[in-house]
């Protein structure tokens, strides 16, 4: 096991659709734990652009800003489309990912970023997906924080609302916040909010 060596070789990728995703097969082999290589094996690869997902967070009011829109993905599932999630979109290439923070802030939520706090970034569902999220905590004023918000030419309708940080984390424990983004968000601010609040009303 110890001179197991992280190789792969993608010997062929198939670009099978582009629309808003963009699907392809890539056909990969990689060196196994127990020493060799694999066979080549098909993987089909939903392919997006990186995103960032922001939680607003008011450090004077202690309150979150949170935000409800219609998901299609619930739909198969016979679940509720409408969604309560953190703030979140893609980055464009030549945009850093905190500037899209910023601006993603102020286009589904109406809040302007004060400050940001790194939380984490990961991949998504990395099986299937080459989607990767940074997530920020933005310092923000949440009585801004109301109203109905998006961008028309994207077909957006989101609802923003401010509510105290604890009825925001009651409402993950009751099951009724049930995207990845926000809840690993709300989770790390659940941990780290006593410093953060210290570190935010000082400066």
């Amino acid at each position: 096991m110890n001179s197991f060596k992280k190789q792969y070789e993608v010997t062929k990728r198939e670009p099978l659709y582009q629309g808003v995703f963009s699907l392809s097969r890539y056909h990969i082999r990689h060196a196994l734990f127990n020493g060799g290589w694999s066979e080549v094996i098909a993987r089909e690869l939903l392919e997006r652009k990186s995103a960032v997902g922001v939680l607003p967070y008011d450090p004077i009011l202690d309150q979150v800003v949170l935000i409800e829109q219609f998901r299609p993905g619930p739909v198969p599932h016979k679940a509720n489309p409408w969604l309560i999630e953190i703030v979140a979109g893609v980055y464009e290439e030549k945009e850093k990912p905190e500037q899209a923070a910023e601006r993603e802030t102020v286009e589904e939520a109406g809040c302007t970023i004060l400050d940001l706090h790194p939380i984490s970034d990961y991949f998504v569902s990395p099986g299937g997906s080459n989607e990767h999220i940074y997530l920020f905590c933005g310092r923000v004023d949440a009585s801004k924080a109301t109203g109905i918000h998006g961008l028309a030419e994207e077909h957006e309708d989101i609802r923003a609302f401010a509510l105290s940080a604890e009825d925001a984390f009651a409402m993950w424990q009751r099951g009724e916040i049930k995207t990845g983004p926000a809840s690993v968000s709300l989770l790390w601010l659940q941990i780290h909010r006593p410093e953060l609040r210290k570190k935010w009303k000082n400066s």
